[in-house]
């Protein structure tokens, strides 16, 4: 270490031995306000009087040393920090149950029920953790607390995250319809407003390489729902996850998405823009530490959440081994709704909603079918819809658009996408005035442009 000693002129470059001295009165100065503010402090606390739970005698107290006499009264100040420091350790004793090397969901649960905390679950002898039926490398690593040190890391990289908190299955915030699953998750990470979490909502799933039909109904669906005040789950995957949620984000709705890696990684990351919306709009919720990168086998793990903490399950597309159906598999274990959306036949990413269907899920052409199918309270709580019937939206959109507007339009289908050289040669006009057109009925949210110049109208 470096002291004012070692500073000699010649020993050390002129520069340097300035620096030196400015660093030590800095120092010195900062030791001598410390001390000030200290003595201050012992001449404005007042001594308890009797009664009060540190309350000693004034007698004994005159009695004691200095040093005592500061300790015993800077204690109120430390009863007044004790919920905060409490508050600290908690979380520090659930994230470092949580990220014990092989203490999974079920895991854990088993030793909350056996010892009653995560405080009690380290305190406990190592014969007792192994009488809960934990592998020897598990109760082991639980036994030395080998997690706090990474867990205090944790906590710290937390905190330093905007709006970003630790929830356990103890607190009121906490997804109440979790707790109804075999093995929730012990700890949540999350982003956003908590409140949304124990609100009534429906998750929307599907396949990531949607048709243009499933494309629409996703979008319907998610802005329908969450019009009507229902908020919306997804994984935030692309495909009819992403677009669930635009559809809500359309309708100013709430939406809650589930990450299959850590809250501080947007995967995949074209859905950052839609990551921040659901930000603001609701919340975003993973049980993966941070800078936990996307992994196969993470997605099933995820997907449970997905079908637990909705009343039901709406899926629209998947193929036969789809991460759709897995997610159906549980909703449907956990006693949740399962609706599906009937799809063409033909079409492989049909199979998942035509199957479920067969096998007694709810089929649904629009929200209406999925809100008739909800708990009569729930009913009776949404905001009633509004909006004109399709038709009708169809007649007043049509009467806002100009000559050329109503000739791209009336060209177009739902049902499929035209590309823009078909467009071109029966609209009769030329690319750039039709090109032109096309960008300002996408701008009115009635046609929609898919890969390859192809354009189709929007599903009302």
């Amino acid at each position: 270490m470096i002291g004012p000693a070692s500073c000699k002129a010649g020993a050390l470059p002129a520069e340097l031995h300035a620096h030196c001295g400015t660093v030590f009165h800095f120092i010195a100065f900062a030791l001598v306000r410390k001390l000030l503010n200290a003595i201050v402090f012992l001449r404005r606390v007042r001594i308890p009087q009797s009664g009060h739970p540190c309350y000693r005698g004034r007698e004994s107290l005159a009695a004691l040393p200095l040093i005592y006499n500061f300790q015993y009264l800077t204690l109120p100040l430390s009863c007044a920090y004790a919920s905060f420091a409490m508050e600290l350790d908690s979380s520090l004793s659930w994230l470092a149950l949580a990220l014990t090397p092989g203490l999974a969901s079920r895991l854990s649960a088993r030793l909350l029920k056996r010892f009653g905390s995560p405080d009690a679950v380290f305190r406990a002898p190592l014969t007792e953790l192994e009488g809960c039926s934990l592998p020897a490398p598990v109760a082991q690593a639980v036994f030395k607390k080998e997690a706090f040190k990474r867990a205090e890391k944790e906590l710290s990289a937390t905190r330093n995250i905007d709006r970003c908190r630790l929830i356990n299955w103890t607190e009121p915030e906490y997804p109440q319809s979790l707790l109804q699953i075999y093995d929730p998750p012990v700890l949540l990470y999350i982003r956003g407003d908590p409140e949304v979490l124990n609100l009534p909502s429906l998750s929307i799933v599907g396949t990531r390489k949607p048709t243009l039909y499933g494309t629409q109904m996703a979008q319907q669906l998610g802005r329908d729902l969450a019009a009507r005040g229902l908020v919306i789950v997804s994984g935030m995957a692309r495909g009819i996850d992403a677009i669930g949620h635009q559809g809500a984000m359309t309708a100013n709705g709430r939406a809650i998405g589930v990450l299959g890696t850590g809250i501080d990684v947007c995967y995949p990351k074209e859905n950052k823009k839609l990551y921040e919306k659901v930000l603001q709009r609701g919340a975003i919720i993973s049980e993966f530490p941070l800078r936990t990168h996307p992994a196969p086998e993470n997605f099933p793990i995820r997907n449970r959440i997905v079908a637990g903490v909705p009343l039901g399950v709406i899926v629209i597309e998947g193929a036969q081994y789809s991460g759709s159906l897995i997610t159906a598999r549980l909703a449907m274990e956990f006693g949740r709704e399962v609706f599906g959306v009937p799809g063409n036949v033909t079409q492989p990413v049909s199979f998942a909603p035509n199957q479920l269907i067969k096998q007694g899920a709810k089929l649904v052409t629009n929200a209406e079918d999925v809100v008739e199918e909800l708990p009569t309270p729930v009913r009776a709580a949404l905001v009633k819809a509004e909006q004109p019937e399709a038709a009708q939206r169809e007649l007043l959109v049509a009467a806002s658009l100009n000559p050329s507007e109503t000739k791209i339009y009336e060209l177009l289908s739902a049902d499929e996408s035209k590309p823009i050289d078909d467009i071109v040669e029966r609209s009769g006009l030329n690319s750039s005035e039709v090109l032109a057109t096309l960008f300002d009925l996408e701008m009115k949210g009635i046609v929609r442009q898919s890969p390859g110049k192809q354009f189709s109208k929007v599903l009302f």
